[in-house]
């Protein structure tokens, strides 16, 4: 029995090195040739974007001038200097570039280096804060253009390459692979609307605005930003779909601005309590926390306590899923939405308008604000009914966290916010506008409404 045993393992040791081994080591090779031949093919199209950047700060020695009697004048004066920005972009056609809108944000100058080295000063054609996109423009001749692929059929697992400039423009062209770790990350808290690609290709500063791409050679993404501790990357990069991009830029270039649908609902995340108490098997959808007046969803109907299952029979799991998908319709485009409501399922058409361009953003969507060591949203008529308060607007605590500053001083959720400091503050935004006055060190008077109780709180940020 063991001579058997023994010639079997000899076989099947024979077996592997004569033909699995080199079968994997032929897998490896057309692997490496296909990032070679990607490589070569899109590193071109992938550009140096230097800004100039002008920054102001007070200078805090102040000035003297001289009046007519001689005597000194102290002036309040601000020091200047210029620095540099250093980003990517994506060639696509015509000179058109593609860029994140915070690589040229409130830049003066603009210089963008081909990986031939020529240099070509370069316009912004338009900006988009809420996406992080930017299109710039250079006038050349024979410039190379990048192919862009289809974002909505990516895969996680599937590799990808990231091509950029990273730490300096001594590193162009620099190409790192990795896969697809995640689609559709959103609540990462960098723009307004977020659908990002999550991917362990090292993403360092400066590759911002260059390409993420499939192994076809196609660009499915426009590198944004990493999440790190350290300053450097640790595996979790995030890329602006491309599809997304598209979409902006086209807007940018035939109209100067992004045109968005707008339904006129705030709406917030469901939980695995809310899914429990709706009755829901799994946790999906994005409840309806207020419908404003006079808006499409008013019109159509839409309540309060509303779950949006469906839009045209697309599948919503997220709050940020519905913002992102209502606002890639356009004004007056009809949309069918599937809604949960009084536990049973019912279809509502909805005849979009355009997305006010002034239209504040904490009125159309939940959006939880970090403080010092707690959380806060502005107040509606479902955080109400959750910590059981009379009021239905105002700032009101969500979330404390454990060992924080905050849990210590006795802060709970469910307290509302009167005034920061001396002033009063009813909304999330005039409470970040007077939060944004202090820094690490200071210490920060609160005015809380616990039910029928008012008391002063004192917080040192840390």
């Amino acid at each position: 029995m063991k001579q058997f045993h023994k010639a079997f393992f000899i076989k099947v040791l024979f077996l592997l090195i004569v033909f699995i081994l080199p079968l994997g080591a032929d897998v490896l090779n057309d692997l490496s040739e296909q990032f070679v031949k990607v490589a070569n093919e899109v590193s071109p199209t992938v550009v140096t974007i230097i800004a100039e950047k002008v920054i102001r700060r007070p200078n805090i020695f102040g000035g003297w001038e001289y009046d007519f009697f001689g005597f000194h004048i102290p002036q309040d004066r601000e020091i200047e200097y210029k620095t540099n920005v250093l980003g990517s972009g994506v060639l696509i056609n015509d000179g058109y570039i593609l860029t994140n809108n915070h690589v040229v944000e409130n830049v003066e100058e603009i210089t963008v280096h081909l990986s031939t080295r020529f240099e070509y000063k370069a316009e912004i054609i338009g900006r988009d804060p809420k996406s992080d996109i930017a299109v710039l423009r250079i006038e050349g001749k024979n410039l190379p253009e990048a192919t862009l692929g289809n974002s909505d059929e990516l895969h996680v697992g599937q590799w990808v390459l990231a091509i950029g400039n990273p730490f300096s423009d001594q590193l162009y062209s620099t190409v790192t692979h990795g896969i697809v770790s995640a689609l559709g990350r959103s609540r990462v808290g960098l723009v307004d609307y977020e659908d990002f690609i999550q991917t362990d290709a090292p993403i360092n500063p400066g590759n911002s605005g260059g390409a993420l791409v499939n192994l076809k050679g196609e660009v499915i993404g426009i590198n944004s930003a990493i999440a790190t501790r350290s300053g450097g990357s640790q595996g979790v990069g995030f890329a602006i779909p491309i599809n997304l991009a598209k979409r902006v830029m086209k807007d940018l270039i035939e109209h100067g601005r992004v045109i968005r649908g707008y339904l006129g609902v705030q709406i917030q995340e469901v939980d695995y309590q809310i899914a429990q108490s709706l009755g829901l098997n799994e946790v999906v959808g994005a409840l309806i926390a207020d419908v404003v007046k006079d808006t499409p969803a008013d019109k159509a109907g839409l309540k309060t306590g509303d779950l949006v299952l469906k839009v045209n029979e697309k599948k919503i799991h997220t709050s940020a899923e519905l913002r992102n998908t209502i606002s890639a319709c356009r004004p007056n485009e009809k949309v069918t939405l599937t809604i949960l409501r009084n536990g049973k399922e019912k279809n509502i058409d909805v005849v979009l308008t355009e997305l006010p361009e002034d239209l504040d953003q904490s009125a159309q969507s939940e959006k939880p604000v970090e403080g010092p060591g707690f959380t806060v949203q502005d107040l509606d008529k479902n955080l109400a009914t959750q910590f059981g308060l009379k009021n239905e607007s105002g700032v009101v605590i969500t979330e404390v966290k454990p060992n924080s500053e905050a849990s210590k001083k006795g802060l709970r959720p469910g307290d509302i916010i009167l005034s920061v400091g001396n002033q009063e503050v009813s909304t999330v935004k005039e409470f970040n506008k007077e939060f944004e006055k202090y820094k690490k060190g200071d210490t920060v008077l609160l005015l809380i409404q616990r039910k029928t109780l008012k008391l002063f709180v004192a917080l040192t940020i840390q």
